[in-house]
């Protein structure tokens, strides 16, 4: 893997980091190299402006759901052919899950990958301020290695270098470069047509512009000298990823603009453990394959496509028919609501799903539910079974409205405590949690399993009625 590597971190949320790292980018293609686009925590938003920057599948490397291990593993894989690993940080430099400790900061990724970080520091309004704030950060915690800063949000070159004098003189470390407070270009909005819009290429230009804008005022050259880390290479750093077994069973991934919160790491290991990934699009009203063992719905935006999913009556029979045959189905988030009767939107208005589970969802303007997830399973449970524990995270805004009695999917525990969560009935598997299985493989291994046994069951029947007179 390639030993250039650094974190941007904030000093808060806000500060401007996806701009710059996204600039960053952007910059470096412009001088002709190969970038890795990496992402602290479990957002699937800002790995996808990576994503379309970089050409290649951004990545999230996460502390809490996944050991430290697994965490180089991912960096490793990632990182493979590329000259530059660029790592986008998450809220505040040491905010994670704890705010006792680094667990899941940051900080703690900076500490576990022995990467170098650039702090980027919102010098609005300050100057040699700045220095204090920069101070504060180093001594707060030695172990991560803070090699230089950006400011960002300045007023003049003149303002910049007032708070360039006062960190330097103060912290030693260089601020190699800054952004202005009024850019000339705009970041465009980061969740309801970002898809659709990087899919079809809209967002180039804001890409090619912000990396000029870096190239003007960022030191491209000092910041790959600070790049240079030490190697993380293992002999079995790839082991998570390696194949362990040929196809044994075909598994249907909805992906478009509705359907595309995956982590790439749910579906390399799927396909390790033996699933040959067929994608299709609900969106497109596609028809899932006669021929597929296993359903994967992952989360996405169903309610900004509703109008149009509810007009899908191809896409919506075929999901129904599969599943009432007995496919083996998950259903995250946006997947799980997909498979409700119907959505009702902030508007009021109802549009309705694949009706597959009895109950409704119903969107709000506030936040619902945020926040990482230990999850438990329960014997009945094809994915996560009694004793077996994964991790995860949610983040939505509906709420589900059942129609009857259901069978709770697992359990989970976060900041409040414990509670039952999703939807369980023979072959469905559903709930607002996003597992991350690279948390636990073991449910990879579950799932293809139970596929492979329903698949199997159906081949024989299927011999049997064949021979009959």
């Amino acid at each position: 893997m390639t030993d250039r590597r650094l974190v941007i971190g904030g000093t808060g949320s806000g500060v401007g980091k996806t701009t710059l790292t996204i600039g960053l980018m952007s910059a470096l293609m412009k001088k002709g190299l190969t970038v890795q686009g990496f992402k602290c925590g479990p957002d699937y938003i800002d790995p996808t402006y990576h994503t379309a920057v970089t050409k290649r599948p951004s990545r999230n490397l996460d502390s809490w759901m996944l050991s430290e291990d697994t965490v180089i593993d991912i960096l490793a894989h990632g990182s493979k052919g590329a000259d530059i690993s660029i790592i986008e940080g998450v809220m505040g430099f040491f905010d994670g899950k704890d705010p006792k400790t680094n667990e899941g900061s940051t900080a703690d990724i900076s500490i576990i990958t022995k990467s170098p970080v650039l702090l980027v520091v919102n010098c609005e309004s300050v100057a040699r301020s700045a220095a204090a704030i920069v101070k504060g950060f180093q001594l707060l915690d030695e172990k991560p290695n803070i090699v230089g800063v950006i400011a960002n949000k300045v007023g003049s070159e003149g303002h910049f270098n007032l708070v360039k004098t006062a960190i330097e003189q103060e912290c030693h470390i260089p601020v190699i470069g800054y952004l202005k407070r009024e850019l000339e270009v705009e970041i465009p909005e980061r969740h309801l047509g970002l898809i659709p819009s990087i899919e079809r290429g809209e967002l180039d230009s804001f890409f090619d512009k912000l990396g000029d804008l870096v190239l003007e005022t960022i030191d491209m050259d000092q910041l790959l000298e600070l790049s240079t880390s030490p190697s993380l290479n293992r002999i079995d750093a790839l082991a998570l990823f390696n194949k362990k077994r040929e196809p044994t069973i075909k598994l249907a991934v909805a992906k478009d603009a509705a359907f595309n919160f995956y982590y790439p790491e749910n579906l390399e290991i799927l396909q390790s453990y033996g699933a040959e990934i067929v994608y299709f699009s609900p969106l497109a009203n596609e028809p899932l394959p006669l021929d597929v063992d296993g359903l994967y719905l992952g989360g996405g935006f169903p309610e900004e496509f509703a109008h149009a999913l509810s007009q899908n009556d191809v896409a919506k029979t075929s999901i129904k028919q599969a599943i009432e045959r007995g496919v083996p189905t998950l259903a995250e988030c946006g997947g799980f609501m997909y498979l409700t009767e119907w959505i009702q939107t902030t508007d009021n208005q109802r549009y309705s799903m694949v009706g597959i589970i009895s109950g409704h969802v119903s969107m709000q303007p506030k936040l619902a539910a945020l926040g990482y997830r230990e999850i438990s399973g329960r014997e009945e449970n094809f994915l996560i079974g009694k004793y077996e524990q994964a991790r995860g995270h949610e983040f939505h805004y509906s709420t589900f409205h059942s129609d009857g009695d259901f069978d709770y999917a697992y359990e989970t525990k976060g900041m409040r405590g414990k509670t039952t969560e999703g939807y369980l009935k023979k072959n469905i598997v559903a709930g607002y949690t996003h597992f991350h299985f690279a948390s636990n493989p073991q449910l990879v291994e579950n799932w293809i399993t139970h596929c492979k046994k329903i698949k199997d069951n159906r081949v024989s029947g299927a011999a049997k009625r064949s021979v009959l007179p």
